[in-house]
């Protein structure tokens, strides 16, 4: 929770910069992280949810239902095909032989709770110089978010419809915000003035 009189946010990365830090954290055998990163920004879920998911929820078929903790509404999600080898390649790596295990893992054995994950980002971020402000658990959803309205083209304001349902947003001009697309929209306002 913010302090008082704080503002706190988080920002969302470029998706490509996302790719090349899972694919990074990988590399490096940072096997949770890289999956972690992934899935937040594949599936667009609350941290609360991320720290629920199995390995048999992701390698049991191509999607999973979850019900959301904050909401408690159903939700299924599809897994991205591309994204299923990493998920294999994570699994193999770690070397899990309990596929009813946490994906989530600390070297204790225990769920990584939010506040943890947050300073590992921290790590992250400083470690791998990502040129984002605010990077923290919620980051990930805020990705999924932007690529997908990004990707929308001419669909822009479907994408938004679809994205608020998925967020359970009380409507598109809320996701707008929560995308931080209405700021940018409101600054883009004074590039229109001539000198």
């Amino acid at each position: 929770m913010a302090a008082k009189n704080t503002n706190r946010t988080s920002d969302y990365i470029e998706w490509n910069t996302m790719l090349t830090l899972i694919r990074r954290l990988y590399r490096d055998g940072d096997y949770r992280m890289s999956l972690l990163i992934g899935c937040g920004s594949f599936f667009g879920l609350r941290i609360s949810d991320l720290r629920r998911l199995t390995w048999a929820m992701l390698l049991d078929g191509d999607k999973f239902t979850i019900n959301e903790q904050k909401t408690g509404k159903r939700r299924t999600v599809k897994i991205n095909r591309d994204f299923q080898k990493h998920i294999m390649d994570c699994f193999k790596a770690l070397h899990i032989e309990d596929r009813n295990e946490k994906c989530f893992l600390s070297h204790k054995r225990m769920v990584y709770s939010t506040q943890r994950i947050n300073i590992l980002f921290k790590e992250i971020k400083q470690r791998y110089n990502l040129k984002i402000d605010h990077f923290s658990t919620h980051t990930m959803r805020k990705t999924f978010g932007r690529k997908v309205f990004e990707s929308a083209g001419e669909n822009a304001n479907m994408a938004l419809m679809r994205l608020s349902e998925l967020f359970n947003h009380s409507s598109p001009r809320i996701t707008k915000i929560y995308l931080g697309i209405r700021e940018q929209e409101l600054l883009e306002t004074y590039d229109l003035l001539d000198f």
